[in-house]
Parts: C-alpha cells; sequence; structure tokens
C-alpha cells in the first residue's frame, strides 16, 4: 500500500488536466501540470499537496467565483461521465477551493457545496461558513437536512458536528448545541445508514460538552425504530464508557449481584511490547436474566506521575440465572503512534454495567 499523498500522481494530474480540457479548451493542461511540479512538490505531504492544487486550479479558474463555481461544476459533470474516481478522496480539492476562496459569498458557496459534496464529502470546507455566518449557515444546513439525496443530507449532521475529528471546532456549538438539533431530529429515521451514523456521531460529540441534552433525546426517541435505538446506543457511547448513571439507568443496567471473581492479573510485569493478560470469573446471582456491559479500564501512567484512565469494552450480552463466564484477554503494549506508554506502575479493573471493581496494579518496564 502507498502513501496517502501519493494519490497525486503525475498520472492522476494528467487524467485531471484531460478532463478540465474537455470541458474548457483554453485550459493550458501543460502548464497546469508544470506549475504543480514547481518548487517542493516531492517533498510536500498529503495535505500540503491537497491544498497547492487547490492554489495552482485557482490560478487557471475564473477570477469571478460564481463563474469559477459553474467550471466546477462543469469539471465534476465530466469526471463523473468518464467514471474517473468518483468520490475519490484526491478530489477533496473542489471542498477546499470553496472553503479558501467563497467565504464572502456565502449564496454562491452554499450553492455549491450542495452540488460538489455529491462528488466528494465537504464537511470540513463548511465548518469556517459555520464560524464567520453561525445560525445563517446552520438554518442552510437544516435545508440540506430534508434534500433528496444522502450525501447532502449527512453533510448537514457531520458537518454541523461540534467536535468533527481532525477538523477546527465550533465553540458556539460546543457550548449550547441548540441550534443542530433539528437536523438530527429530521434524519433520525433516515434511510441511509452512512447518514444515521453521522447523526450518532454528533450525538456523541454533544455527549462530551451537554450530557443532558443527549439523555434528554435518548427518552424522546427510545422505541420509535430500531434504526432509531441504533443511533441512540453509538451516540450514548461515551456517556456509557463513562459509567453516566443515568444512561445505564436508560438501558437498564445496573451491577446488583452480578459477582465478579478469581480476578488476576497473569503478567503483572509488563515489558513495552509485550501484552497484558489478565483473567476473571463473572456470575450472574440474580434470578433472572440480566444484561451486562462488560468493559476493562487500564489506568495508564503519563508522563507527569498521572494516571489517566481509558474503557475498553468487552461484550454487551444477556446473562443467565446463575450463569457463569469465564474471561481471559490480552491488552497490547505494542508501540503505537497514536498512545506514547511511561515506564512504572499502572492499573488495571473491570467493569461491570458502569460500575468499577477493585483496582489490580501492574508495572511496565522497558
Amino acid at each position: 500500500m502507498g502513501l496517502i499523498k501519493d494519490i497525486y500522481s503525475l498520472s492522476f494530474y494528467e487524467n485531471f488536466s484531460q478532463a478540465v480540457a474537455e470541458v474548457h479548451p483554453t485550459f493550458d493542461k501543460q502548464k497546469f501540470i508544470d506549475t504543480i511540479y514547481e518548487g517542493d512538490f516531492a517533498q510536500k505531504e498529503w495535505k500540503d499537496r491537497m491544498k497547492h492544487t487547490t492554489v495552482v486550479l485557482h490560478q487557471f479558474m475564473p477570477e469571478n467565483f460564481p463563474e469559477a463555481v459553474a467550471a466546477i461544476d462543469k469539471i465534476i459533470n465530466n469526471l463523473k461521465k468518464n467514471k474517473f474516481t468518483d468520490g475519490n478522496l484526491a478530489f477533496i480539492f473542489f471542498a477546499d477551493y470553496i472553503e479558501i476562496y467563497g467565504l464572502n459569498d456565502f449564496k454562491t458557496s452554499a450553492k455549491a457545496f450542495v452540488s460538489i459534496t455529491q462528488f466528494i464529502s465537504c464537511e470540513f470546507a463548511v465548518r469556517p461558513f459555520i464560524l464567520k455566518y453561525k445560525e445563517k449557515m446552520i438554518d442552510e444546513m437544516v435545508k440540506w437536512s430534508l434534500h433528496e439525496n444522502h450525501h447532502v443530507r449527512r453533510l448537514s449532521s457531520e458537518g454541523s458536528r461540534s467536535r468533527l475529528p481532525w477538523a477546527m471546532a465550533i465553540p458556539f456549538l460546543k457550548k449550547d448545541p441548540a441550534s443542530i438539533l433539528p437536523i438530527l431530529e429530521n434524519l433520525k429515521n433516515d434511510p441511509s445508514e452512512y447518514v444515521r451514523r453521522s447523526v450518532a456521531n454528533s450525538l456523541n460529540d454533544i455527549a462530551k460538552d451537554n450530557p443532558e441534552t443527549v439523555l434528554e433525546i435518548a427518552n424522546l426517541w427510545k422505541g420509535l425504530s430500531k434504526e432509531t435505538d441504533g443511533i441512540i446506543k453509538h451516540g450514548s457511547r461515551t456517556l456509557l464508557k463513562q459509567g453516566h448513571p443515568k444512561i445505564l439507568n436508560h438501558y437498564g443496567l445496573e451491577s446488583t449481584n452480578i459477582e465478579l471473581s478469581s480476578f488476576e492479573i497473569k503478567t503483572p510485569i509488563v515489558k513495552i511490547g509485550d501484552y497484558l493478560q489478565f483473567h476473571f470469573h463473572l456470575n450472574n446471582k440474580n434470578e433472572e436474566a440480566k444484561t451486562v456491559r462488560l468493559e476493562y479500564a487500564v489506568h495508564y501512567k503519563k508522563a507527569k506521575g498521572h494516571l489517566a484512565k481509558k474503557v475498553f469494552k468487552i461484550s454487551e450480552k444477556i446473562y443467565l440465572p446463575n450463569q457463569l463466564i469465564k474471561v481471559d484477554r490480552n491488552q497490547s503494549f505494542k508501540i503505537i503512534t497514536t498512545r506514547v506508554f511511561h515506564t512504572g506502575i499502572h492499573q488495571l479493573s473491570i467493569i461491570i454495567n458502569g460500575t468499577e471493581s477493585e483496582v489490580l496494579e501492574f508495572e511496565l518496564i522497558d
């Protein structure tokens, strides 16, 4: 598998240039490619190559922004006609073009997003417009949530997420998400799983800053449909991991008479690069079947010496009366780019329906 930046290859630019020239005969294909490769292109990473492509394309587009958008629409239609990597990540520079050059032309840009997102997603590009235009942009996105095309509907929910990963946050939505709730309401029964998953992710974002809002929505939407129940469950995942009492109650998850025993860390000393191995028994001592959400928490030692808890889900299923299960689990301490491990004493606990068990210690060494 090649590097993501290599989607911007000479072959890509040659094919793209040909597609542009077919609808804009005055387009100078060779000059465009030469300009792309000027300077330090080879040293640029993916995002820089994408931004560079946006800037170079702008040099070959009409100066008038609405005319440039019309030109982009023609290009996209031709790309679709030629079946040239429809929806491929490489074409995100079209959305970037609107973000960079259209921020002061709300009407044209809003219309452009509806068109472009049906070819390549625009959830990152809309966010500067939300910050600049606030409710005016949100109102437009509420309209998008009723669009016939599922890509446009998804843009309304995904683009308005308060904490969209790898994107700029929207502080006023983190403080008060009320303005985007009509979007989620319109999409709660969407026929597209792609859209429903976005709704759930938006709810999960809201839960991090406004848990009571999500709890209210969970109660309002409960039982409306299998799909809506799925949205609530996925949208409540942070609250479930936190053991929030109200969401546990919502799902009837209580830990009375669910007995943990034989909890043991088999590898009390773990080398970085190896696995923590642990074992325990779980017994439902109730006289009726119980739903058990089973998790474990690793309390990682951090650089300043404090511990930071991360929860991992094992299972969620129904346990019959007096049903005993045995669990063996391995937790990796292999080096990964998203986590730095620090040697010293760490902790491990089992979580049963949000209730954390006794804590055992283990040592991480080089």
